[in-house]
């Protein structure tokens, strides 16, 4: 009797769906019934906080997280080349470092913050390239706000990312 409860206990625990490598138990990724698994979508409709810490961190710039305010003319030039994927590299970076400072990482991410200054045609995809880089080893999309605006902070400056996080 003892061996088949437990055969029976292997069978419903391989039935139980399977959480995400490394998800969140603060969050839960809301689909839609009429959910598209064919379409590849970059981030979820919406993520439901169930418990956890706000982790809001600033807007993080091709700039190391720690500069010169003002800035120093030397610095943008040194850490802002016209290169949206070099930029959007460095901000994530950042944003990684600040993370993991707070004992966080890309998982725990429940909403993205994107700006891009003077757009032209497929920056949306390069800047998501790198941006899902960052993810994709969590298998985690977060929420998502694209915003193309005229100019940011500095005149070299292609984006700023934010990010909120939930933490335990």
């Amino acid at each position: 009797m003892l061996t088949v409860l437990a055969m029976l206990a292997v069978v419903v625990t391989m039935l139980l769906p399977i959480p995400a490598a490394g998800q969140n138990p603060n969050f839960e990724v809301i689909h839609h019934p009429s959910h598209d698994t064919s379409v590849f979508m970059p981030y979820v409709p919406a993520i439901k906080i169930k418990s956890g810490k706000i982790l809001w961190l600033s807007g993080n710039t091709a700039l190391p997280v720690y500069h010169d305010h003002p800035h120093r003319r030397e610095e943008v030039l040194k850490y802002m080349p016209n290169d949206l994927e070099a930029q959007t590299r460095a901000a994530m970076d950042g944003i990684k470092q600040t993370l993991e400072a707070s004992g966080a990482s890309f998982k725990d991410v429940v909403h993205i913050f994107v700006l891009r200054a003077r757009p032209r045609m497929g920056d949306i995809g390069k800047a998501a390239g790198v941006i899902n880089s960052y993810f994709r080893p969590f298998n985690h999309k977060p929420t998502s706000t694209n915003i193309a605006v005229l100019e940011l902070g500095e005149p070299e400056q292609l984006i700023e990312i934010q990010v909120v996080a939930v933490v335990d």
